[in-house]
């Protein structure tokens, strides 16, 4: 019998999340737990590197809430709808407290989680030519190939303290089981040092045995798993519920404002004891507009394809 890694987010937090820590939460688009980010501000972890590939509202939320001394990232805003005030604060004003970015393009990201996974050196990249990255970024290098076919880049690999994960189920082990979009989840897992999953749904070992091909992060790197259903919320979980484009929509105007970004920190993580209260206060019907339709696949026998 696997020893059961369950934890409540409270505790897996404040065991695997320290300050000064390297943290990634992945997930592109679908899949953000923005639970785990909720429960890292409301600790208040404090000189955190936080590194993503497309820091959004999470990560400008986190960075409003103070724990963060620098941010790893390709690309920053809210999708579909604009920029992210708190963190263009930090950067723009240095107020309250600077903040130290680091930029690269989604695949110079990838690459480097990439590396952090495989414990290489280094990950080369053709694509920063005719790029202002690398005069930007000086740890992006311009070398030359080993097998005398040019110049290309490289970038040092990512290896986070803790990588946080939001998926669809896994069981008590951590054998963690993803379907829908993917982005660099499992590379962000294995780079790292320490891994959380949140998931929907707790689930039976025989559950992942039968269907093993969705298993993307494997129990024996995994060290906690919470179980925290609605926990992406306002991304979304393929199968689970749909993006609440409302509050992105809503939060552009939040984000403007630094009194009225405290002010929702305050309201909606400060002054709540966890996910559950945060999912009372959405509302039922707010939560009933999210519920996906039906689209079902196909059947697979893993015994006969045929």
């Amino acid at each position: 019998m696997s020893t059961s890694k369950v934890a409540t987010m409270h505790d897996a937090v404040a065991d695997l999340v320290r300050n000064g820590d390297t943290v990634a939460i992945e997930g592109f688009t679908h899949l953000i737990s923005f639970a785990a980010g909720h429960e890292i501000i409301r600790q208040r972890k404090r000189d955190l590197t936080l590194a993503r590939l497309t820091p959004d509202l999470i990560y400008d939320q986190m960075i409003a809430g103070g724990v963060a001394r620098k941010l790893i990232f390709s690309w920053l805003g809210n999708p579909g709808v604009g920029g992210l005030g708190s963190i263009r604060r930090r950067i723009e004003t240095g107020e309250p407290a600077p903040l130290e970015v680091e930029e690269y393009s989604h695949f110079g990201m990838v690459g480097r989680y990439t590396a952090g996974a495989a414990n290489l050196p280094f990950f080369p990249i053709r694509s920063y030519f005719e790029s202002d990255l690398p005069v930007a970024n000086p740890r992006i290098r311009e070398i030359e190939s080993p097998y005398g076919d040019g110049k290309i880049f490289a970038v040092p690999p990512l290896k986070p303290d803790v990588t946080i994960v939001h998926a669809q189920r896994a069981d008590a082990a951590g054998n963690t089981q993803v379907w829908g979009l993917l982005g660099c989840q499992k590379e962000a897992a294995f780079a790292a040092e320490r891994v959380i999953v949140v998931v929907e749904e707790l689930v039976d070992e025989a559950v992942i045995r039968a269907d093993p091909n969705r298993t993307i992060i494997p129990g024996l790197i995994v060290d906690a798993v919470v179980v925290e259903p609605f926990g992406a919320h306002p991304s979304y979980v393929q199968g689970a519920y749909d993006r609440d484009n409302r509050f992105y929509l809503d939060w552009d105007a939040i984000t403007r404002d630094e009194a009225a970004t405290q002010q929702w920190l305050r309201d909606w993580v400060y002054d709540l004891d966890g996910r559950a209260a945060y999912i009372d206060r959405l509302g039922a019907a707010r939560i009933a507009s999210l519920k996906p339709g039906s689209a079902p696949s196909g059947v697979v026998d893993y015994g006969d394809y045929r």
